[in-house]
């Protein structure tokens, strides 16, 4: 009994580590704490120390637009989960274009990693509904260095 009770720890221990090797899961849109993860005790890093940006081509959408986000860093990160959302209703909207390792939730019109792999940069394609009225857009969510350390609610900007 001593044995199986030292291997379940281990166990755990071990997938509390990994984590989510291949992206958030669709309920990280609507958990009480939506775009953040729960990796056991871990919260967010201050938002003045992150080091990572999101970038969006524009804010202006318009039936099927499509808008580049970009995160990128002066370091590498292994993870990120980002919401597109309306900036006149903070309503989800719209789609992600599925590109190399990525997975999509569009449930909430989300877009996650699809491997734990060192990233510097994700190029990533949302596209705006063929049936809307033109509006803005903004980006959010959250970028992982590794799995306890994390920024949260990163709001994008757009590009210059």
């Amino acid at each position: 009994m001593k044995r199986l009770s030292l291997f379940l720890v281990l166990v755990t221990g071990v997938f509390t580590v990994v984590g989510f090797p291949d992206g958030a899961p669709v309920d990280a849109c609507v958990k009480p704490r939506p775009n953040q993860p729960y990796h056991g005790q871990a919260r967010p890093q201050p938002p003045s120390t992150n080091p990572f940006q999101v970038i969006q081509s524009s804010a202006q959408y318009g039936p099927g637009t499509q808008i580049t986000v970009t995160i990128q860093g002066a370091d590498y990160f292994k993870g990120f989960f980002i919401q597109a959302r309306d900036v006149a209703s903070n309503g989800w909207l719209g789609e992600w274009v599925e590109t190399p390792n990525t997975k999509i939730h569009p449930e909430c019109s989300a877009i996650t990693h699809a491997d734990p792999k060192p990233k510097q940069q994700a190029v990533l394609v949302w596209q705006a509904p063929h049936n809307v009225q033109p509006g803005q857009v903004y980006f959010t969510g959250t970028v992982l260095k590794e799995y306890t350390m994390f920024w949260s609610n990163i709001v994008s900007q757009v590009a210059q």
